[in-house]
């Protein structure tokens, strides 16, 4: 699956179930925020700091392919930025249970200033999410 430049690998917990024993749709989208926020870890290990309470979700969306069992034990979530916009940056998403696709997301993440208001990604994010994306 090494079409991403971060993946993450995500157990299947009990409480993620619903009541036909499959992951709550819900859950889909935790999994998709912690593969993010592994994604930004990796831009931190490379001296960048970003996405700590300057950027917030504008848009998510996700297409549901199979479902995901307990049994399942773990799920796998390729992440990628594949589009950096003037103030935002677009997330591609794959979650999957071995070779089986289970989902797959956007998500578009909006940087702002103290007011809440949309800002310009500042150089030094395009830079290295640039280089992180090219090197992984």
């Amino acid at each position: 699956m090494r079409d991403y430049a971060v993946e993450t690998t995500i157990t299947v917990r009990y409480r993620d179930l619903d009541t036909l024993n499959h992951v709550n749709n819900a859950v889909y989208a935790s999994y998709l925020e912690q593969a993010r926020s592994e994604y930004f870890d990796g831009l931190a290990d490379v001296g960048v700091g970003i996405g700590d309470g300057e950027m917030v979700i504008a848009r998510i969306e996700i297409d549901y392919r199979a479902p995901i069992l307990h049994e399942d034990g773990e799920v796998t979530v390729g992440t990628s930025v594949t589009d950096l916009g003037g103030s935002s940056l677009t997330f591609e998403h794959r979650i999957t249970v071995g070779d089986r696709v289970a989902a797959e997301g956007t998500c578009i993440i909006v940087s702002v200033d103290e007011d809440g208001s949309s800002r310009p990604l500042p150089d030094s994010w395009r830079e290295a999410i640039e280089a992180f994306e090219a090197e992984n």
